[in-house]
């Protein structure tokens, strides 16, 4: 098939137009359960990775757009991680759940203010509430363009949950899926005596996932945590996460220390977080700069780090066009010039078309013999 008649065919599939404006669709059936089994040797598939689940279409961090994204083909899940008042890990993007929950209506009074990551924020903290509270609440789109009919039909799940929903849909697919948790602000919740390390490795040790090669990352945006799980784990697969050159980590910045993401991303850089990690996670524009709306040729990043032995997981792709912009016609258009460069893996809010893309590709390239993805 042609790569123009291919694009139009996975827009079609996916209601492209209705997501672009506005509209909502259903997302696209689940894959095979042998969509894993061959691979040409000497390579491998990117992973995709269904970035807070299936979170185009669903409302995130739910069992729903967690199952969803493991019918559609993602090889790992990623649930961000807070804490509890009584110490339970749960899915959450931040800890302030204002905006991902009905939290103010069932808790009105609990309104905070407080410095999170050296930030004043004013919301509904998951630490003032034990998990029984969190339990009483619903899960509602962050986003108001994306599907709001599913608002107020899943509970916020904790890792437990999670991890037992992971094992099961295994089962169910014939094939390994993986849990890629994040630690989020790991320091701030140290800090009031809710430290998040040895209890997330409790909780991977209990759903027998700490020592199974393929099937987990853990990943934070800190220094400090990832060195102490390393040392508490030296096996673990650790993911150092970049954000922004100029910004720092929250942990080294409290210690007066000067190193910025940029200066992590150098080959020195990269060097030291080999030490610690296997890999990074990276905005993808730290691979593809964007300027004016135009993309410009890609950095020295992605060969830098795989030099220094690291893996790299790029985020975060979406379907709609406000994140597009003009630099890609299609997200189909976006996969595929990734793909190419060589990239390790994907975060994605829509797994769906990236597994859908990665496939067609991957196939393509084993019938006609082409280099589609980048030699390893």
């Amino acid at each position: 098939m042609k790569r123009a008649s291919f694009c139009s065919l996975v827009c079609l599939l996916l209601g492209y137009g209705a997501v672009v404006f506005g509209g909502t669709t259903k997302p696209t059936s689940r894959p095979s359960s042998r969509h894993i089994k061959f691979s040409p040797k000497g390579k491998k598939r990117p992973l995709v990775i269904g970035h807070r689940g299936l979170s185009g279409w669903y409302p995130e961090h739910t069992l729903g757009a967690y199952r969803a994204a493991m019918r559609r083909g993602a090889d790992f899940i990623e649930p961000d991680l807070v804490m509890t008042k009584d110490g339970v890990l749960i899915a959450r993007h931040e800890n302030d759940i204002t905006h991902t929950t009905n939290v103010a209506k069932k808790f009105p009074k609990r309104k905070r203010t407080k410095l999170i990551d050296g930030v004043k924020v004013t919301g509904y903290f998951t630490e003032d509430f034990t998990f029984r509270e969190i339990r009483r609440l619903y899960a509602v789109q962050r986003l108001p363009f994306r599907n709001q009919r599913l608002n107020k039909r899943y509970r916020v799940p904790s890792l437990r949950e999670i991890l037992k929903l992971v094992q099961k849909m295994s089962k169910l697919t014939g094939r390994p899926i993986g849990v890629y948790p994040e630690t989020k602000h790991p320091t701030y919740f140290a800090s009031i005596k809710l430290p998040m390390e040895r209890k997330l490795i409790m909780e991977l040790e209990r759903a027998d996932f700490l020592h199974k090669p393929g099937r987990l990352f853990v990943q934070s945006f800190e220094v400090g945590n990832l060195k102490k799980l390393h040392k508490m784990v030296h096996d673990l697969p650790l993911i150092q996460l970049l954000y922004t050159p100029k910004y720092q980590p929250y942990d080294l910045r409290l210690k007066k220390s000067r190193v910025t993401y940029g200066d992590m991303a150098t080959p020195k850089g990269l060097k030291q977080i080999a030490t610690y990690a296997k890999g990074i996670g990276v905005p993808k524009s730290m691979i593809v700069p964007i300027k004016g709306g135009k993309r410009l040729p890609p950095t020295t990043l992605l060969s830098n780090a795989h030099r220094a032995g690291l893996l790299v997981h790029a985020y975060t792709f979406r379907n709609e066009k406000r994140f597009l912009g003009k630099a890609w016609k299609t997200p189909v258009e976006e996969y595929q010039y990734f793909y190419r460069l060589g990239i390790d893996g994907v975060f994605s809010d829509f797994p769906d078309l990236a597994y859908i893309v990665r496939e067609r590709m991957w196939r393509i390239g084993r019938e006609k013999g082409l280099p589609l993805f980048a030699p390893r």
